[in-house]
């Protein structure tokens, strides 16, 4: 019996171009951080998850995604989310968590499946209160518009 589709034919046909990784730099206070930019339209990132490169220190710091376009109004793709009490190890993978709002909350191991469409302009990550650390952030994307992509800033 032959194969006819191979796993990386098969990942692109579930989840689209990528993963493309885009990382954070070091994260210190309340920065916010173009991590990836969309031209030529709209876009379904279809997973989108992170990767702790530089461990989280300060318990009470928050980390979120917005989309910045070109013309509309700033979104909220993840929600400003606090990781817990404790550090936050290098090699944690933060995944997605609907909760109990719109947009996901980040959660240690969760989904990446985020399925939102985002239009020409800046996928921004967001700190808070004190955030620190650095995670690279990894993103898979369908163009939905003919020509649209997303690419790391």
């Amino acid at each position: 019996m032959s194969t006819l589709i191979q796993g990386e034919e098969l990942k692109k046909l579930i989840l689209g171009n990528g993963p493309v990784s885009s990382a954070t730099g070091t994260i210190t206070g309340d920065p916010t951080t173009v991590i990836y930019t969309v031209t030529g339209g709209e876009v379904l990132i279809t997973s989108f998850y992170g990767k702790v490169t530089t461990a989280l220190t300060n318990a009470t710091g928050t980390y979120a995604i917005q989309q910045n376009p070109t013309t509309g109004d700033t979104q909220t793709l993840v929600t400003a989310t606090a990781l817990g009490g404790t550090d936050v190890t290098v090699g944690t993978v933060l995944g997605l968590d609907q909760g109990t709002t719109a947009a996901s909350k980040f959660l240690g191991g969760g989904r990446t499946d985020l399925n939102a469409v985002v239009t020409t302009g800046n996928i921004e990550f967001v700190g808070a209160l004190s955030a620190d650390g650095a995670v690279t952030f990894y993103v898979t994307w369908v163009p939905l518009t003919t020509g649209a992509l997303l690419v790391t800033s």
